[in-house]
């Protein structure tokens, strides 16, 4: 996979270089033309130069009416982004770099399908890269991007407690936006999802039907094996989840809700084994949160192995609406997330910071309510 990858980004940099060479011939023959500037598109579109380059750069707020109206003017002179004069004059190309925690998972893969869609309507090209949620492969891949002069970079970081290359990257010039998880320490941007909020609506979606005892499964690992403090989760998304899941659980009386965090499930063989202790586990679990959907699809695999329903033996949730769970009898009840719409706000972040926006670093909070399926049944319902 790695050479793989760095093959990819030999390729791209082959093609940037025969296109900058292209370009600078282009230039060259053109020079004695008059090229047409923001300021042109401005004056023909009666907005103010700050609008029409909000527009034609694909950043920032603009009612559809000024779209249109910079649209048809920037059609009408001929106007084209000079990308080339740019990565000239900045010494960046007009690539954009993503580093993803996991790039089977679905969540990730629909963010960058947003990343992808806003950076071409910009007229930008990604490399995208997988952490595989490795702190060490996440710098690699950061330190490769850099090498690539790439003109920003879209991170959901493996961990926000050690970020000493993302801060390097914005100290040099690179602009950095942060998904799924924010640094609060970072001078960067953030996309993400309202973690928090959607695990305690979970939570009291389960305890108002009576259940007591939920499980929640994610594949953070802990030391010792027992989550005893939260600042162990690098992931902001899943501290906060969990921080939300344990202070519910104390709220329904449960005096132990560490006890019913179970970790480190990564592939089918875990869930297996977890799968097993929530059923032996006493008092009896009736209800199973999975914090992401590959956990979620490999712990209901193991259930329907075992001959679990859902609901009458056990209800159940997973994070992220993904395909499987509106194809199993009875569909699964998720969390929301819209990943799309987190990618393509990410993306005209970035973007307005490249073309220059220096206003105060934003923290941009998605709502991702929960949507209740079959899975999930009041807990006299369950078997004991």
């Amino acid at each position: 996979m790695r050479i793989l990858f760095l093959n990819i980004l030999i390729r791209v940099n082959h093609f940037a270089k025969e296109f900058v060479k292209r370009d600078i011939g282009t230039v060259k023959m053109s020079s004695k033309k008059t090229s047409i500037t923001v300021a042109d598109v401005a004056r023909a579109a009666k907005v103010s130069k700050a609008t029409a380059a909000r527009v034609l750069g694909g950043y920032g707020v603009a009612s559809e009416k000024t779209r249109n109206a910079v649209t048809e003017a920037a059609e009408k002179l001929g106007y084209r982004s000079n990308e080339l004069a740019r990565s000239m004059s900045t010494g960046r190309t007009g690539l954009i770099g993503v580093v993803v925690g996991d790039i089977e998972n679905a969540f990730f893969s629909r963010a960058v399908r947003g990343i992808s869609d806003a950076a071409n309507a910009a007229g930008l090209n990604l490399i995208i890269t997988n952490s595989n949620e490795d702190l060490e492969q996440e710098r690699e891949m950061v330190a490769v991007l850099m090498r690539q002069r790439v003109a920003g970079m879209i991170v959901a970081p493996t961990d926000v407690r050690d970020t000493v290359h993302l801060e390097a990257a914005i100290s040099s010039g690179t602009p950095v936006v942060t998904f799924d998880r924010v640094a609060d320490h970072l001078v960067a941007d953030s996309v993400c999802g309202d973690d928090a909020a959607a695990a305690d609506q979970v939570m009291r979606h389960l305890h108002d039907l009576g259940h007591q005892n939920v499980a929640y499964v994610t594949a953070a690992g802990f030391q010792g094996g027992r989550l005893s403090d939260l600042d162990e989760i690098g992931i902001t998304a899943v501290r906060n989840r969990i921080a939300a899941f344990l202070t519910a659980s104390e709220r329904a009386g449960i005096e132990d809700p560490m006890g019913l965090v179970f970790q480190n499930v990564i592939g089918e063989e875990s869930a297996q084994d977890i799968v097993a202790a929530i059923l032996a586990h006493e008092p009896a679990i009736t209800a199973v949160l999975a914090s992401d959907s590959l956990i979620g699809a490999s712990l209901y695999k193991a259930f329907k192995e075992r001959g679990v329903r859902f609901p009458s033996d056990l209800s159940f949730v997973s994070w992220f609406d993904a395909d499987w769970t509106k194809v199993t009898a009875p569909q699964i009840s998720v969390v929301d997330q819209p990943t799309y719409e987190f990618g393509q706000k990410a993306m005209q972040c970035l973007i307005g910071r490249i073309n220059g926006d220096s206003s105060k670093i934003e923290h941009i909070l998605i709502p991702t309510p929960m949507i209740a399926r079959g899975s999930i049944g009041p807990r006299e319902t369950c078997g004991d």
